[in-house]
């Protein structure tokens, strides 16, 4: 902004020179050489009479007609009898001259050198020059002095706009004199404010709802653990308690996760699981849901070890999975891949793929089969938390691919 005010300036300041300089120049080099123009005249008819009157007493001789000449004037005195008497300096191409007829019979030819004719309108013009060359530098300098402090108030706007991100504005600086960047510093301060506020407050619930959840549960387990101790629990019934005790510890990591991700931190990246037994889990997890639906999971086989993947990928993939059986249609398909360092996790059905990729925007409360709105377009984020990507392929069925780097490539 400043650069473009001073340039802003320095143009109009030129504009408005040359405009006023260069017709004054003309004028002034005009009115010099007409000025000559009628010197040349006046002095050759004074020539004709001199001439005149010294011809009527003495010869006319080249030393008299060289005492009455200036430098870079020269005379030629053409006699009625045609004889010519020269004086003065030798005449150039360029000189100014004229002619006059002498009383008694002849001529007389005065020149003035065109080279003092030029110097003297050089001299003449170069005050308009020196003028224009000095109110262009002080135009230049005011132009650095307005531009420093018009821009001043939007430079330290453009440093308040940067604190904004780093955290509250306690900096109590004197309001600008210009209205409008007095208007914009009071709105970056209220929104600061209000930014301020709205992420205390999500930060808030985060950590309530984390504790809050986590002392119930907590609670539930040891619950579980404890009558799945008792003598008089069945065998039947102590494996339902143990599955149902490991799903409560992924729900309490679940928690921790979300907890990170919303704090800003990567849930679970130094921690890794194995891809096959990871994709297994998961199908029996919810194959007793699907196996309500009438619907089926298959899970391609991984060879056991085969590679290893972020702790997180395991709530990616339930998203995933959950997904496929509220909105898709026949059998759903797990399976994995890697290469490249990269792991491939796909999990798809037999539904129509949806139209564009706005599955993955938050939309609370707009799904019409029972979900939140908001599974797919966390799970991206994790993704995006763990070094990855998740996307919609392009197929004529539904297919979810998560791409993520391989722990242990």
């Amino acid at each position: 902004m400043r650069e473009r005010l001073i340039i802003a300036f320095v143009a109009m300041a030129v504009g408005i020179i040359a405009l006023y300089g260069i017709p004054r120049a003309y004028i002034v080099a005009d009115l010099i050489q007409t000025s000559e123009e009628r010197r040349v005249v006046r002095a050759t008819d004074f020539m004709s009479v001199l001439v005149a009157e010294r011809d009527a007493h003495a010869d006319v001789s080249a030393e008299f007609l060289d005492s009455v000449l200036q430098p870079g004037e020269h005379v030629v005195y053409v006699a009625p009898d045609g004889a010519t008497v020269e004086a003065g300096d030798a005449p150039e191409s360029d000189d100014l001259s004229s002619t006059a007829p002498v009383e008694g019979g002849g001529s007389v030819t005065f020149s003035r050198s065109g080279a003092l004719i030029s110097e003297r309108v050089q001299e003449a013009v170069m005050p308009v020059v020196v003028l224009g060359i000095g109110l262009m530098v002080v135009s230049a300098v005011v132009a650095v002095l307005l531009a420093r402090r018009l821009s001043a108030p939007f430079v330290r706007l453009a440093a308040l706009a940067r604190k904004v991100g780093e955290g509250p504005l306690d900096d109590e600086a004197p309001a600008a004199r210009i209205p409008e960047a007095r208007a914009i510093e009071e709105a970056l301060r209220s929104s600061a404010s209000t930014l301020e506020q709205r992420i205390r407050r999500e930060h808030e619930f985060a950590a309530n709802a984390s504790h809050q959840l986590r002392t119930p549960i907590t609670a539930l387990r040891l619950e579980l653990e404890d009558v799945s101790l008792w003598p008089e629990t069945a065998p039947v019934v102590r494996e339902q308690l143990e599955h149902a005790l490991r799903e409560i510890d992924r729900l309490s990591d679940a928690i921790a996760q979300l907890l990170a991700l919303a704090r800003g931190a990567t849930p679970g990246a130094d921690e890794s699981v194995d891809l096959g037994p990871m994709l297994t889990q998961a199908g029996d997890r919810w194959r007793t849901q699907a196996v309500a639906q009438k619907r089926g999971i298959r899970v391609e086989s991984v060879a056991p070890g085969a590679t290893s993947v972020p702790a997180p990928t395991n709530q990616i993939l339930d998203v995933l999975i959950h997904n496929a059986l509220q909105h898709g249609r026949g059998l759903i398909t797990v399976s994995g891949t890697r290469a490249n360092g990269y792991v491939t996790v796909r999990v798809g059905d037999e539904g129509p793929r949806p139209s564009g990729n706005a599955i993955f925007q938050r939309t609370p409360g707009k799904s019409t089969n029972g979900g939140e709105g908001i599974g797919l377009a966390l799970s991206a984020e994790l993704a995006e938390a763990l070094g990855g990507h998740l996307l919609l392929e392009s197929t004529p069925t539904t297919r979810f691919s998560l791409i993520l780097p391989q722990k242990d490539a």
